[in-house]
């Protein structure tokens, strides 16, 4: 199949390029940042999808089957609404583009979890709750997507990543993981917390899945991406300390949790980007966040690697030595 993949240099496109490029299929990468993966390179063409002329010449000259959208802004250091315009306008260049690209028979959209907040559970896939300028703006690049391919001949679905972790992460997973291999990663004490993470490798899985068909009661459906089991943090947090020969993680009272995230809180109102903790992120550490993936789970019942394979692999990648200056 031809294959685009705008975004293809992030974190989850690095993995799903890897895949596809192993499978054989005819590849593009259409991302203003050059490949993590250096090997990846040929594929890529330097394309800001917030450029409407550049964006559509790229995709009508590549005449794609399907096209993996995942080009975003992803952090929480915007100003202002303007500043994610790559999730709102991007988009919208995108719908409008494929309408006179008839090549074009599958798209899935790459939303996120934070279109609600955390502890927030949707009572319908049209129900939003965010509370970040990024979530904002998720939000909308849904409404247009619904709003301009409910009457398209191409299929298309969308997906909302949770907490993706693995090899080629960035913040705040990256350093979830090094704080355990430093030995500096500590638990609230009393608090069993159940997540819905996905593993990279399992989140290309379900990928790939639907590139290559978009089951019928799957289409124009907006899904949860994850694995399908929820992990308790402190027991993963304590196999991956045991699996990297480093001491388990320490449980300290909650209060000395939230004097480290107003501490954080300080350093990031000084000019700190990403402080090792803050009230925001203690306050996801704390709230359980669990997503239905029936819906996915039903047509693709068992993935591929299990949270012990995911673990290993993630540190063999990080003893490699590949990881790129910009995300070690």
């Amino acid at each position: 199949m031809r294959i685009v993949c705008t975004g293809g240099s992030g974190f989850i496109g690095t993995n799903v390029m890897d895949a596809l490029i192993t499978s054989g299929q005819t590849l593009l990468n259409l991302d203003f940042k050059s490949p993590r993966n250096r090997t990846q390179e040929k594929y890529w063409q330097n394309i800001d999808i917030r450029n409407r002329e550049s964006f559509t010449n790229a995709l009508e000259q590549f005449q794609p089957e399907v096209v993996l959208h995942l080009a975003a802004r992803t952090d929480l250091h915007g100003k202002s609404l303007a500043d994610y315009s790559a999730n709102v306008e991007g988009v919208q260049n995108l719908c409008d583009a494929v309408k006179n690209i008839t090549s074009v028979k599958r798209i899935i959209f790459i939303s996120s979890r934070l279109v609600c907040k955390i502890d927030y559970q949707p009572k319908t896939e049209d129900d939003y709750f965010p509370t970040t300028l990024y979530g904002e703006s998720k939000v909308l690049g849904e409404k247009i997507v619904r709003g301009e391919m409910n009457c398209s001949d191409v299929d298309w679905i969308i997906l909302r990543p949770t907490s993706i972790w693995g090899p080629w992460f960035g913040t705040p997973y990256k350093e979830f993981f090094l704080s355990i291999l430093h030995s500096h990663y500590v638990h609230p004490r009393n608090h069993s917390i159940q997540k819905s993470f996905g593993y990279v490798g399992n989140s290309v899985y379900l990928i790939n899945e639907l590139i290559k068909d978009i089951p019928d009661a799957l289409k124009k459906r907006t899904l949860y991406l994850c694995d399908y089991e929820p992990i308790s943090v402190l027991p993963w947090a304590k196999e991956i300390a045991s699996l990297a020969n480093v001491r388990s993680p320490y449980e300290v009272p909650e209060f000395v949790m939230k004097a480290m995230a107003k501490s954080g809180d300080l350093l990031r109102f000084l000019g700190m980007k990403e402080p090792p903790i803050t009230s925001f992120r203690l306050n996801n550490i704390l709230t359980n966040m669990v997503y239905d993936t029936t819906p996915l789970q039903q047509h693709f019942p068992v993935l591929p690697y299990t949270a012990s394979e995911g673990i290993k692999l993630t540190l063999d990648w990080i003893r490699s030595g590949s990881v790129p200056d910009e995300i070690s």
